[in-house]
């Protein structure tokens, strides 16, 4: 058995045939958690309530995102529907100094917030549905099917949900069975062969302490840009999911959760066009289709225990991902490179927390953390026009333990103020097992191969201070570490670029939020500042003499960054049918230290994927009995505007500030509705993505004008 067999069959399989029953490793462990703490029921003194309504919430943080110390975003369900926002991209453009760029694909799904970031490799924003951790760049963008609440706290949030937040959290949470009844049904249809439909039920028994819930959707593009090489769609999409929710109250103080997930995509993808020296992106022209396929299966299991001094929380999840990318790596009408990359990758997580539930002063929090990672990748490089090929196989496991604590300190001097500290501590061992191959006619050559592990600890401690100036307007002020761990390149040409180095940062934030006139305004607002050391920098491989270079990206570390800014959140109701809300940000993120090489240095220059302005604006409308024969008529309308983006470290390249217009019209009479959207109204044009490759520059347009209609109806 040679090394290839032993990367690609042996090390992923033992570990996929165990992690393959995931239904037996949470349904094992939750069981003996929940006989555990169902038999201390009888010894503790249990609250005497009975949950007559499922809160949707956050077990670290509770349901009110007012009372959360750090500038904070809710989107509820009916805010999703009239902004027609449907994948994890979408919510972006509606969130302070947040921004996803459209890479092209689903495959890595960048998100930044305050110009912290990554686009390969792990996120360094978190994603938790239901509880359960999204860790990698290819499970973030998917569709949003039945979702209760989306919260994006800004800022690190990695004393309470540890790896990779540095930037901030995605906290989605769907509807429970237990508060919602009936089957609602929808169908769709849009420009630019738009298709799309959903279901969902939702039921309980008689007595309410079980219920289940299932949904599903399905969507279809023809697609947006035509190959000029072939004159076919070159982004077609098509994916399509099922997901399935059970709640329990097994007893009046113990509730459980489980929900599961399939997701499936198939897509073209990559429509890159080159810009020309007039500086106009021209269409796609490659003759290699490529495409994106995934599967992703994700399961998690919530336990909550309430006595009556304290509440306990068992968080278990498992993930699984196969995918395969298939991309023109020279995105030129020549047969020159083509490129296939195929991974698997299977995650297992489980976390304990418990936390005081009194009305004393002194509040806290206590958590412990482990997961086990596997990720397995085989990258091949087709060298067309030479007739062989380059084989990469990478075998790496991660695992990591951490345990943290918070502590809260309410009326600390007098009734108006309160302190909460916490601190975390977290191990992560990450391995890497390489071998890469030259394939011809007949023959396999063994061209490198090596074996390494790195080893990450850190604290990361959090501090607040909080001022309540009446019942409902507080100051706040916080400090907070955010830690990144490094990690391995799966492209790289030099021995040094094989790994790079954790990042970290101090972010302090100082804020207001405020309800005024019985709560018909709301107001948000916050000043951050952000000291950043060992930056992870996306950059293309190097050019090496007497190798050939085909393009490709690798992570490695800047100096000193820095990134300071402001946030205002206004949500205004001057009548009960009157919506309106705006968003602003600023952020001026700038590398301090980069010496990018002996003869060039980046100090002063912006920091890549951070517009400098971020604007949201919109209102819904609501008219009832509507011509007498409409029961109700929505009118949504939102504006968002991005400002100048650098896409490059020497700050060459940038899209300059553009605005997208949306709107949505909805009729509805009893159970039935009808909506009419339309997306970029002002058909803006503009680029979603740029990069450099073989002394070219490549550019994504955005999506243009688009309209379509949806049916729905409700039982």
């Amino acid at each position: 058995m040679d090394g290839r067999e032993y990367v690609s069959k042996i090390s992923f399989g033992r570990f996929e045939e165990y992690m393959n029953k995931p239904h037996i490793i949470i349904l094992t462990l939750n069981l003996l958690f929940s006989v555990t703490v169902s038999s201390q029921s009888d010894s503790l003194k249990a609250k005497d309530v009975i949950l007559n309504e499922v809160v949707v919430q956050s077990f670290k943080y509770g349901s009110n995102s007012r009372n959360i110390l750090v500038a904070t975003t809710t989107i509820n369900n009916e805010d999703l529907q009239n902004r027609q926002a449907v994948s994890t991209k979408d919510f972006a453009l509606f969130t302070p100094n947040m921004f996803a760029p459209d890479y092209g694909s689903r495959l890595t799904s960048p998100v930044y917030i305050r110009g912290i970031g990554s686009k390969i490799n792990s996120p360094s924003i978190g994603l938790y549905v239901d509880g359960i951790p999204y860790f990698e760049k290819s499970a973030f963008d998917f569709d949003i099917n039945e979702a209760e609440s989306i919260k994006i706290l800004r800022g690190p949030q990695g004393t309470l949900y540890g790896r990779n937040t540095m930037g901030g959290i995605i906290d989605i949470h769907t509807r429970s069975p237990l508060n919602h009844k009936g089957t609602n049904v929808s169908a769709s249809a849009g420009s630019y062969g738009y298709l799309g439909g959903q279901f969902s039920h939702y039921d309980s028994n008689t007595d309410n302490n079980f219920g289940y819930a299932v949904s599903g959707n399905t969507t279809h593009s023809d697609g947006y840009f035509i190959n000029e090489y072939d004159g076919r769609k070159a982004d077609a999409f098509n994916s399509s999911s099922l997901r399935a929710r059970f709640d329990w109250r097994l007893h009046p103080n113990l509730t459980a959760k489980l929900t599961s997930t399939l997701d499936y995509l198939s897509q073209g993808g990559y429509p890159y066009g080159v810009i020309d020296s007039t500086g106009k992106t021209t269409a796609p022209n490659y003759d290699g289709y490529s495409s994106y396929d995934r599967t992703m299966i994700s399961n998690g299991l919530s336990v909550i225990y309430l006595a009556e001094n304290f509440s306990i929380n068992s968080q278990t999840a498992y993930q699984y991902l196969k995918d395969k990318q298939n991309i023109d790596q020279d995105f030129s009408p020549k047969a020159t490179y083509f490129v296939v990359q195929n991974q698997k990758q299977a995650t297992f997580s489980q976390e304990f927390t418990v936390k005081s539930e009194s009305n004393k002063p002194y509040k806290w929090l206590l958590g412990a953390s482990a997961f086990y990672q596997h990720i397995d990748t085989e990258l091949i490089t087709n060298y067309i026009a030479d007739n062989y090929s380059s084989n990469k196989l990478y075998d790496t496991p991660t695992k990591g333990v951490s345990i943290y604590h918070q502590s809260t300190f309410d009326e600390l001097l007098n009734d108006a103020l309160s302190l909460s500290f916490g601190v975390r501590y977290d191990y992560e061992q990450a391995s890497d097992n390489y071998v890469a191959y030259r394939d011809t006619t007949g023959r396999s050559d063994k061209t490198d191969f090596f074996f390494s592990r790195l080893d990450f600890g850190q604290i990361t401690p959090k501090a607040s201070l909080k001022i309540a100036v009446t019942e409902n307007k507080m100051l706040y002020a916080s400090v907070a570490k955010g830690y990144k761990t490094g990690g391995f390149n799966t492209s790289f040409l030099r021995d040094e670029d094989r790994s790079f180095k954790p990042e970290h940062s101090w972010n302090y934030e100082t804020g207001f939020k405020g309800d005024f006139l019985d709560g018909l305004l709301q107001i948000d607002a916050c000043l951050f500042y952000i000291d950043w050391r060992n930056q992870q920098i996306y950059q293309p491989l190097p050019v090496i003499s007497g190798q050939r270079y085909i393009g490709g990206q690798m992570l490695t570390n800047a100096g000193h960054s820095s990134s300071k800014g402001l946030e205002v959140s206004l949500q205004i109701k001057p009548a009960r049918s009157l919506n309106i809300r705006a968003d602003w940000g600023y952020t001026r993120a700038v590398f301090k230290e980069y010496q990018r090489n002996d003869t060039t240095n980046y100090a002063g220059n912006a920091v890549p994927f951070a517009p400098r302005h971020t604007v949201s604006a919109g209102f819904d409308y609501t008219l009832k009995t509507f011509a007498g024969q409409i029961d109700k008529l929505i009118l949504s309308m939102n504006y968002q505007g991005i400002d100048k983006i650098y896409w490059n470290d020497e700050n060459s390249s940038f899209q300059s500030y553009y605005g997208l217009l949306n709107g949505k019209i909805t009729a509805a009479k009893g159970s039935f509705t009808v909506s009419l959207w339309a997306k970029n109204i002002t058909n803006a044009d503009y680029s979603a993505y740029y990069f450099e490759s073989q002394g070219k520059r490549f550019a994504q347009k955005g999506k243009p004008f688009t309209l379509g209609t949806t049916f729905a109806l409700t039982l």
